[in-house]
């Protein structure tokens, strides 16, 4: 019998994916294209685990059983295509860790606030004593996670790249908060193929399983599904789901209701975040005390909406991990001051547009960060009174210091890649962070 697995490509997903299979008795081979770094080299001797870096060795590859890809190899490269043409399965880590538990799993997804809802609802299920494990797209591997340990509850956030991974994986509380245009140059340039990969988080559920879906994203509104659907909406009453009510979270499930005063994060992405994680919750059976002190008791996470500093009067928030479009929509609209607006990077086809009004009521000035900003020079010009260029972060944080006055705030909401300047945009934010602190 073959009991041989390759795994392409050796990031955090790839690595944990080598040694659960290892521990699983198959006998296994990393390829990665680039460099493996020294730590993991000596991760995978320790493990007996063959390895090459720099190339792609076909012969090798092409005499596995199955293939376990890292979510950042596309599709379109040659091993890939020569793979689909013997047959042989291409599946993701995701997939290949769901084989080896029984723990009941909540799985998340949206182009917008799944790290949040992610942390929020694993917080909730951990403040009530869970045994819980927090994985997934949050750089922490779900199959390395497994290998060392079991868990009776899973909390995951899901890329369009993993999910496209998929066969049999299922979950059995699924959660799609919203979808807007993003990484469609892995979809060949169609909307359409992104939010197929992205409605794969509920194609396996069944009738005992429930899918949490947001009825104001009107493409997610149209999400069909096996599953109990429980809807969340703004502004929607719904018999069973969840609502606002005058700034108050309404959850109506099972005939009970339960009503939540207090958020300790703001905005409406936020809103729809902590209906979810409070809806997955009840249904884990978490006591309704229990939620309502972890929506309190819960802060905003590194690089989304972080207050970093107030210097003289002006709040500096980092919200680095902003890199489209409809993220940066929802930071706008939750500053309550005058905002002096840090943007750009490298643009994925922004449409602007969809920020005017917010951008008209909201920004007193706009920072340009980048190498190439003219397509936000050009769409703002004459809509804000104030437009400067910075090409590096200590620059933007220095011209915004001096834009900004006493009760104003600044902003670093890209909406854009990272790449020009920065290696990501945890980079971008620290380096943000680390400007203001010299202020």
């Amino acid at each position: 019998m073959n009991k041989k697995i390759v795994v392409l490509g050796l990031g955090i997903s790839g690595l944990g994916a080598a040694i659960l299979a290892k521990k699983k008795g198959y006998n296994v081979f990393v390829s990665d294209k680039g460099n493996i770094s020294e730590k993991n080299k000596k991760v995978l001797f320790n493990y007996s685990i063959d390895w090459e870096e720099g190339k792609h060795t076909v012969k090798e590859i092409l005499n596995a059983k199955e293939v376990v890809k890292s979510p950042g190899i596309s599709d379109q490269i040659d091993i890939i295509k020569q793979l689909n043409n013997k047959n042989i399965p291409i599946i993701s880590d995701v997939e290949f860790a769901f084989r080896y538990t029984k723990a009941k799993i909540a799985a998340i997804t949206g182009s917008n606030g799944k790290t949040t809802t992610t942390f929020l609802l694993g917080g909730i299920l951990k403040n009530a004593g869970y045994n819980v494990l927090i994985a997934g797209n949050i750089g922490i591997s779900f199959a390395l996670s497994i290998a060392e340990k079991k868990y009776d509850y899973i909390v995951l956030e899901l890329s369009s790249f993993q999910l496209d991974g998929i066969h049999k994986f299922r979950s059995d509380i699924a959660i799609i908060l919203n979808i807007t245009p993003d990484h469609l140059e892995r979809y060949n340039g169609k909307f359409e193929n992104y939010i197929a990969s992205k409605f794969k988080i509920t194609q396996n559920q069944t009738k005992k399983d429930v899918l949490i879906y947001n009825t104001d994203d009107s493409i997610v509104n149209n999400i069909q599904s096996q599953a109990k659907k429980i809807p969340i909406s703004l502004d929607k009453k719904y018999e069973e789901g969840g609502t606002l009510d005058k700034k108050k979270i309404i959850i109506k499930l099972n005939n009970q209701t339960m009503t939540i005063h207090e958020l300790g994060l703001q905005g409406k992405q936020n809103v729809y975040n902590s209906m979810a994680a409070a809806i997955a919750a009840r249904i884990f059976e978490v006591k309704d005390s229990v939620i309502k002190q972890s929506m309190i008791d819960f802060k905003s996470l590194e690089h989304r909406l972080e207050h970093v500093l107030t210097v003289h009067g002006i709040d500096f928030i980092n919200d680095s991990k902003a890199t489209n479009i409809n993220a940066c929509w929802y930071a706008l609209e939750s500053m309550q001051k005058d905002i002096i607006w840090i943007v750009g990077g490298i643009d994925k086809g922004n449409d602007y547009a969809n920020l005017d009004d917010l951008v008209f009521e909201k920004v007193k000035a706009i920072v340009c960060l980048g190498k190439n900003g003219q397509k936000i020079i050009k769409h703002f010009k004459g809509k804000v009174d104030v437009i400067v260029q910075a090409f590096s972060m200590n620059e933007a944080v220095n011209q915004s210091y001096s834009l900004a006055k006493k009760g104003d705030v600044v902003l670093l909401s890209p909406a854009c890649a990272s790449f020009d300047l920065f290696l990501n945009y945890e980079d971008r934010g620290l380096q943000f962070k680390n400007a203001v602190r010299t202020l």
